[in-house]
């Protein structure tokens, strides 16, 4: 079966990319993918020391109105492209700076980096928990996913915690390009249980800019590897349905 191309991490201006939203959108229609999504990082930790950050509710407001207007363009002219209104949120930002700055529903996707622990997976549930009593209308929840995930740090434990968790938030697993080594051979266990669950997959490079939007086929290779295209056509029904 042939696929649409998606790519749903990629960073711009707004964090610690090289180029524009209009210009990733630009080498997106040249590379002619299907479905992209901008997804700048959030963060008041350490991070947010050593990059550029979506940091105040002004800089996140502009950060959506200006990928509203590329989006307004693509629709104008039917180009085939959808574009969708991401963020990266750091799991070491504090709980009220998240809550403060992100209106779930203002968003399309919603990445989650960083999750190494069960106190991790407590601490997605919270704020999960949080937005879904602001946002009474499911149909503008996000899509939920964890970006460029490492299986390692829960594989000398219990992966059915973690797909559990996965299951009841509907979140989605990343295959990120840019970090192969978490989709290797050893962690077949794990992707057994995704296929078996039905945990959506999905597919992203982690753009830092323009030039590294079209690196996503191995992705689609592995996705076929580990017998995931039901789950890839899980997440691409979520997507058809934002749009």
């Amino acid at each position: 079966m042939i696929f649409p191309k998606i790519n749903l991490h990629a960073h711009t201006l707004y964090s610690d990319g090289s180029n524009s939203i209009k210009q990733m959108v630009k080498i997106a229609l040249e590379i002619e993918l299907n479905y992209l999504a901008i997804t700048d990082h959030l963060s008041d930790s350490l991070k947010a020391d050593l990059i550029p950050t979506l940091n105040s509710a002004d800089k996140v407001q502009e950060y959506l109105k200006e990928i509203n207007q590329c989006d307004k363009f693509l629709r104008k002219n039917n180009f085939d492209l959808k574009l969708y209104k991401g963020i990266e949120i750091d799991l070491g930002s504090s709980s009220n700076f998240i809550k403060n700055l992100i209106l779930p529903q203002k968003f399309d996707i919603i990445l989650f980096e960083y999750l190494e622990t069960p106190e991790g997976i407590a601490f997605i549930s919270e704020i999960i928990k949080y937005w879904k009593k602001k946002v009474t209308n499911k149909s503008n929840f996000p899509i939920l996913g964890l970006a460029h995930f490492d299986p390692s740090h829960f594989i000398y434990g219990d992966f059915s915690i973690l797909i559990e968790f996965l299951k009841d938030y509907n979140l989605y697993f990343e295959f990120n390009t840019s970090y192969s080594e978490y989709y290797s051979r050893k962690f077949n266990a794990f992707f057994e249980l995704i296929k078996e669950k039905m945990i959506p997959v999905a597919v992203g490079s982690d753009a830092h800019s323009a030039k590294e939007l079209v690196f996503i086929e191995e992705a689609y290779e592995v996705i076929k590897i580990y017998d995931l295209e039901s789950n890839f056509k899980l997440l691409l029904n979520s997507l058809n349905n934002k749009h």
